[in-house]
C-alpha cells in the first residue's frame, strides 16, 4: 500500500514499511513514463519488505506535462527535484537515504551526487542509459569519475542504450564501490516479471559498502 505525498514541490506515492524505517529510498523514472510504471512499483514493493521507506516521485518535468520526454536545456531542474525529494525523506527517515530511478532518472540521480557529494548515500541505477540507442559514441559518462557515491547498477543484456561491456568500461570511471547487476536478456524495461530483478536489486544495496 502506498499514500499519495505532495510537499516542497515534490509529487509521489509513498510506501512505508512495517516498523521503524531501515532506509529511505527515492524513486524516479525515466524520460516516456511517470513514477507509476510496473517496474518503479515492483522495486518499491521490494524495498518496503525489507524496512525501507521508499517514495515514487515524478521528475519536474512531468509535473509540467503528462507526457513527452524532457528538454535537455531543463536538465538541472529536474536535478533539484531529485534533491528536494531527498530532502522530503530525509524528513521522513533518520537513517541513510539512497536515491535513484530507472533511465533517465536515474541518469539525473547520479549527475546530482556527482555535483553533490554526500547528498546522497547510496545509489540505484535501472538500465542507466549510458548512450542513445544506436549511437555508442555519444557515451554519458563525463559525470563519472566524479561519483564518489557507492551504486548499483541494474542492466539488462539486451538492452539498446548500452551492452554489457560498455557498462562494465563506464563502471571502471567511478571512484566508488560500484555493483553491477545483470540480466541476461532482459530489455531496458527490464521485465520485473520475468527476472528477479527486485531481488536482486535489494539484495545488492544491502551489499554496498
Amino acid at each position: 500500500m502506498s499514500e499519495p505525498l505532495q510537499k516542497h514541490g515534490v509529487r509521489g506515492q509513498l510506501h512505508r514499511p512495517e516498523g521503524d524505517p531501515v532506509a529511505g529510498l527515492v524513486l524516479t523514472h525515466g524520460a516516456g513514463s511517470n513514477c507509476d510504471t510496473k517496474l518503479l512499483q515492483a522495486v518499491a514493493d521490494g524495498f518496503v519488505k525489507r524496512g525501507v521507506l521508499v517514495l515514487r516521485f515524478d521528475l519536474p518535468f512531468r509535473q509540467r506535462r503528462e507526457s513527452g520526454p524532457p528538454h535537455p536545456s531543463r536538465a538541472p531542474e529536474d536535478r533539484e527535484g531529485v534533491a528536494e525529494a531527498v530532502a522530503v525523506m530525509r524528513d521522513f527517515a533518520p537513517g541513510p537515504v539512497w536515491a535513484g530511478g530507472h533511465s533517465y532518472g536515474g541518469r539525473q540521480a547520479s549527475m546530482l551526487a556527482a555535483e553533490r557529494p554526500g547528498v546522497v548515500d547510496a545509489l540505484l541505477l535501472l538500465s542507466y542509459p549510458l548512450h542513445p540507442p544506436a549511437k555508442p559514441e555519444n557515451l554519458r559518462t563525463d559525470h563519472l569519475p566524479n561519483l564518489h557515491t557507492p551504486a548499483v547498477i541494474v542492466h539488462g543484456s539486451k538492452d539498446p542504450f548500452a551492452t554489457t561491456d560498455e557498462i562494465r568500461s563506464a563502471l571502471e570511471l567511478i571512484p566508488a564501490a560500484a555493483i553491477l547487476v545483470e540480466f541476461e536478456g532482459a530489455r531496458h524495461d527490464l521485465a520485473p516479471d520475468k527476472f528477479p530483478v527486485v531481488d536482486r536489486a535489494v539484495a545488492a544495496m544491502f551489499g554496498l559498502r
